[in-house]
């Protein structure tokens, strides 16, 4: 790695860097003709030469006007949508992806893998496995910056946020936080650890055993009394868990949405916003009373459901 050409060590930082030389080479060229133009023009109508200087001919036709307008109009349009087309990939990860649950807190990042390992600071991957993140602050706004992987997602409190990578080679590479943060924010970083998949798996089992997020979801969803509507046996007209994660629910204002991640912390935290149709909305709002940890796994044991509900 040098100055000039950094890591790149993920599947989306190779699409990043195309699309960064392509627009590169494209301002090079713009600026190449411009430079070329002024300096032509400088020499050839320069005080005292024999350039005529009467009034312009009429050379340039309105087709030709609309032609080199359009095509310009079209050049961009094209780079745009280039631009936009990586861009959304970043936001869908393969359905095959690990999940990471994120918290970031000031000063330190704290990942959480599904068999409930733990980590301060650090983050241990498969090479060649797309990983999904989950991510949620506790405090003030964070942005999970991996330059290696060209990765850079805001944080931002009351929010879940998705971003995924793939890494394509093993090493280790640096995890800052991009938004100041506070006092400390200079010291918020980690690291990202690339391993083979053994050897990442030989880690995995080797960490001290940690409670499944959706096993510690499933207690709560009994301590915290929800239970008592959403299970199977409830006589309380309250929808159904089971299968809900990942299908499109009606609201009773017409509305469908898909129920993702967000949309079970914003049905924990603010359940009159999204009233799923049928449904009187009589559930109460669950905002201060569950960390961010319980709110993780609670939303953990709801895709655990939808698992379960699969054939």
């Amino acid at each position: 790695m040098s100055y000039f050409s950094p890591d790149t060590a993920s599947t989306l930082a190779q699409r990043i860097d195309v699309i960064f030389l392509g627009l590169l080479a494209l301002s090079g060229a713009i600026l190449l003709l411009v430079f070329c133009l002024v300096v032509g023009f400088s020499i050839r109508y320069r005080r005292g030469s024999p350039a005529p200087r009467g009034p312009m001919p009429a050379l340039v036709s309105r087709e030709f006007e609309i032609g080199w307008t359009s095509a310009t109009l079209f050049l961009f349009v094209f780079l745009f949508w280039w631009g936009v087309s990586i861009e959304i990939t970043a936001f869908v990860p393969p359905n095959d992806a690990i999940d990471v649950q994120v918290v970031a807190k000031q000063w330190m990042w704290k990942t959480l893998h599904a068999n409930g390992a733990r980590e301060i600071n650090e983050l241990h991957v498969p090479v060649g496995v797309p990983v999904r993140l989950a991510m949620r602050s506790q405090d003030v706004i964070h942005s999970f910056f991996v330059p290696a992987f060209r990765l850079k997602q805001d944080v931002v409190p009351g929010q879940v946020h998705e971003a995924w990578f793939q890494a394509t080679k093993t090493g280790v590479f640096h995890l800052l936080c991009a938004e100041y943060c506070g006092t400390d924010h200079s010291r918020m970083r980690g690291r990202i650890v690339v391993m083979p998949p053994d050897d990442y798996a030989a880690w995995l089992s080797a960490q001290p055993e940690g409670d499944d997020l959706a096993k510690d979801g499933a207690q709560l969803f009994v301590e915290r009394g929800c239970s008592g509507c959403h299970a199977p046996s409830s006589r309380v007209h309250a929808p159904s868990l089971a299968g809900l994660y990942g299908r499109s629910v009606a609201l009773s204002d017409g509305r469908t949405v898909p129920a993702d991640e967000a949309y079970l912390r914003d049905s924990i935290l603010q359940p009159r916003k999204d009233v799923v149709a049928g449904y009187e909305p009589i559930m109460p709002s669950f905002s201060g009373r569950l960390s961010e940890g319980e709110i993780q796994s609670l939303v953990a044991y709801i895709r655990s459901l939808a698992k379960e509900s699969r054939p």
